[in-house]
């Protein structure tokens, strides 16, 4: 009876040992969810903070255009109300990864996108975090280095080449003719800002997308674990 009663708190301490290193397994798993998520959550905000000041500096640059021009030659008005080719398009594809139980979405932009002779061409914007699942990869990832890395990495769409640079000035400098032929360099840059902003709002889209994937993956091991 005595053996017994000296045996129990060493069974007790063994079993205790047993469940701390147990709880350590799944603890080092739920941390890293934790990680991941706060550092996409970390990449969200950032981009939300990039995105208000290109807007603020596209507002300002037209406004500054509008002064210099007059507003009556810089309105709405000036603008064609024809049916025209989308220059910009969407492209949204889910994830069929049945291990994810949040359906994750992306989004692709096309800038300059046009229908000819049935192929798709134009400048691909792919978000901004395709292939992009490390945390670290994710915090050092910006708007500026988005639109360099696009024009790097990208050459062809479906088969098809997309738009040369001069081709890409072209069509902005056509889109901005209404206004007239001589057009102030604070009208261009504003575009500019605004088409950036756009690239900004995708890859929100996308960090959005992975903020709520990265949630759902962190409740579900927070449940599993409880």
């Amino acid at each position: 009876m005595e053996n017994c009663e000296q045996s129990s708190p060493r069974a007790r301490e063994e079993e205790e040992d047993e469940a701390k290193r147990g709880g350590g397994e799944g603890g080092g798993e739920e941390d890293e969810k934790i990680i991941q998520f706060l550092d996409s959550m970390d990449s969200y905000l950032t981009l939300m903070d990039s995105l208000s000041s290109t807007l603020r500096q596209g507002w300002l640059e037209l406004a500054s255009a509008r002064h210099s021009m007059g507003s009556s030659r810089i309105s709405s008005a000036l603008l064609s109300h024809k049916v025209q080719s989308a220059a910009t398009t969407m492209q949204v594809a889910e994830s069929n990864d049945k291990s994810v139980t949040e359906l994750q979405t992306h989004f692709t932009l096309s800038k300059w996108a046009y229908l000819r002779e049935g192929k798709y061409s134009g400048e691909a914007e792919a978000g901004g975090f395709q292939n992009k699942s490390s945390g670290s990869q994710l915090r050092h990832r910006g708007p500026n280095n988005f639109a360099e890395g696009c024009k790097e990495s990208y050459s062809t769409i479906n088969g098809s080449p997309i738009a040369s640079d001069g081709n890409i000035q072209r069509e902005r400098s056509k889109s901005l003719s209404v206004f007239g032929t001589l057009v102030p360099p604070k009208l261009r840059a504003a575009q500019v800002s605004f088409e950036t902003a756009l690239d900004s709002i995708v890859e929100l889209a996308n960090m959005r997308s992975m903020v709520l994937s990265s949630l759902s993956q962190l409740q579900q091991e927070m449940e599993s674990s409880s």
